[in-house]
């Protein structure tokens, strides 16, 4: 069986004894959905790409710690958004916002399905929330699409629960402001 053929179990199992194709093989399944997510976070297409790079590189140095290899997905995914967030939080600490770094979990079945990213609507929408200010951006992102809940982004955000239920509220109305403007 090519590694092309096989499952992502068997992948994790060959990557954890350093086979090089299977690497490869696991980073072609995944690099453009953490592409997608590193990018919606860091809104820097080069960044996004090195995290992302960075990312695959932990996982395969940290495999032996991954329980489950089913999880591969998911537990990849947590790696990315952390990292993302650990540089969104420089980027704004050196714009003095003070944000703190923050370990969080990812659930992998909420948020928008990557497949949803080539209809037009949601073309339309991610090109508005880019034009919003940062931190609605951010908010917007974690709600909506990487599937947080408020008290997750509060964690993320270093917020209360209150501003960040405002911040979400805030950030909608302003979305949908734009959206209308651009119809």
């Amino acid at each position: 069986m090519t590694s092309t053929n096989q499952n992502i179990e068997q992948l994790i199992l060959l990557c954890s004894s350093g086979n090089q194709r299977a690497q490869l093989e696991v980073y072609n399944r995944y690099n453009k959905a953490m592409y997608n997510t590193a990018i919606r976070i860091v809104k820097d297409s080069f960044k996004a790409e090195d995290i992302m790079q960075e990312s695959f590189l932990t996982a395969f140095t940290k495999l032996k710690t991954l329980e489950d290899s089913k999880l591969f997905g998911a537990w990849l995914k947590r790696i990315v958004v952390n990292n993302s967030i650990a540089h969104y939080n420089k980027t704004m600490k050196q714009n003095e916002v003070p944000l703190d770094n923050i370990t969080y979990k990812v659930e992998d079945d909420q948020g928008i399905d990557e497949s949803n990213h080539n209809n037009e609507k949601v073309k339309q929408i991610m090109r508005v929330m880019k034009t919003l200010k940062p931190n609605y951006s951010l908010g917007l992102s974690l709600h909506l699409i990487e599937g947080y809940d408020y008290e997750e982004i509060c964690s993320i955000m270093d917020i209360s629960y209150a501003n960040c239920r405002t911040l979400i509220s805030r950030a909608k109305e302003s979305l949908r402001k734009k959206l209308v403007q651009t119809a």
